[in-house]
């Protein structure tokens, strides 16, 4: 029988049922949002629920926001400029850097997820903090790349010198959330200059600084100002946390202009929205405004800190409350994470648990915080 290979039959794959879907992917965790508060109030029959999952500033929209949004989708059915060039300009010149060494995204997670992608091939590894940004191991899965994760200090943040030791020849790209999320710790200017010192040039090296409009700490560095000058270090900010856009998603970078144009050329085509460009382009003239009401939620955030480490001292569950430079507090309650957010939420206070961790909770206004300090006092005593 010319040509005839004669074996025994192999599994017939279409008696096993369709696999669409890459398999390494199953083991991979969802990515949690936080729940709607309309839904839960309407569960527990309540006239409204407070929602303190999300890391949301409760101030509403930018003055000018709404307006210039509402302008923008009146041309709705054209596509948004790709190159995203009035923004990019904006915040060139509010951050003082060239618009060449800039790239806009939906959100800081989806830049994130590029310059993983632009870094990475199969095998190639991201060395981050853990627990650290909950979309982290998500992003570097999907990319085919590999996870190395770094525990957490005993202070809750970032081992800097274990991750430095981390770092082999397959290392492409490091994480370092600064502040860090969940946990709200941050890392002072001595310690990563050091780091980034011992870190390979060809190494990538990511500052997610989401959270920096919050840091009250001095010896927390700007990683725009203290590291702009090398090349391989990326500066992550978002819109959606102190500037008011979470619902618009508009996120950017800051790095090398190789390293920007790279990314602006990985980047899903049109995915900075024409709305989102209108308001950030209006967000950025309310700096005045965005100082304000950061002041608010730090003093705020202080005085949450202070009342829950009285409700719960070190010796209690897994420490005390560390100190945070973002906008929210972390809970180190453990395996107590979920019966707190559970017992929280019937109370109609939604909070964020990571099992057997900790829970982390967003600064609120003063009677939305108020009132989780009351749903606090039941949980912790139950």
């Amino acid at each position: 029988m010319t040509g005839s290979t004669s074996s025994t039959p192999g599994p017939d794959r279409r008696s096993q049922g369709p696999r669409l879907t890459r398999a390494d992917l199953d083991a991979l965790p969802n990515y949690v949002p936080g729940r709607s508060p309309a839904d839960l109030a309407r569960e527990l029959g309540l006239p409204e629920a407070i929602k303190l999952a999300s890391n949301e500033v409760p101030y509403g929209p930018l003055p000018g926001v709404v307006e210039a949004v509402a302008e923008a989708v009146a041309g709705a059915h054209r596509y948004p400029d790709m190159g995203v060039l009035a923004l990019r300009d904006a915040l060139a010149e509010r951050y003082g850097v060239s618009a060449d060494r800039i790239a806009t995204g939906c959100g800081s997670v989806a830049l994130a997820e590029h310059l993983v992608r632009a870094t990475c091939l199969p095998g190639d590894e991201v060395v981050y903090s853990w627990r650290s940004f909950e979309a982290y191991p998500i992003i570097v899965a999907t990319s085919g790349a590999t996870s190395v994760r770094v525990p957490n200090d005993a202070g809750h943040g970032h081992d800097l010198a274990a991750m430095a030791a981390a770092v082999t020849d397959r290392t492409r790209l490091i994480l370092v959330c600064n502040p860090n999320n969940p946990t709200g710790t941050s890392l002072h200017r001595a310690e990563l200059d050091r780091f980034l010192d011992a870190v390979p040039d060809d190494v990538l090296v990511v500052l997610d600084e989401a959270y920096r409009e919050f840091v009250t700490d001095a010896e927390v560095p700007d990683g725009l100002t203290a590291y702009g000058d090398r090349p391989n270090v990326v500066v992550l900010r978002t819109l959606s946390k102190a500037w008011g856009l979470a619902g618009l998603r508009i996120g950017f970078l800051v790095g090398h202009p190789e390293v920007a144009a790279t990314v602006r050329k990985v980047v899903t085509p049109f995915s900075t929205s024409l709305a989102a460009q209108a308001g950030a382009l209006a967000a950025l003239t309310q700096a005045d405004e965005v100082r304000r009401r950061c002041a608010l939620v730090v003093a705020e955030r202080d005085r949450v800190t202070e009342a829950l480490r009285k409700r719960l001292p070190a010796g209690q569950v897994g420490g005390t409350v560390p100190e945070s430079q973002a906008n929210f507090v972390w809970l180190p309650l453990r395996d107590r994470s979920v019966s707190f957010a559970q017992s929280c939420e019937a109370r109609g206070i939604i909070v964020r648990p990571f099992a057997g961790e900790g829970v982390r909770v967003t600064i609120g206004t003063p009677a939305e915080n108020d009132a989780f300090l009351a749903a606090a006092d039941s949980a912790l005593h139950e």
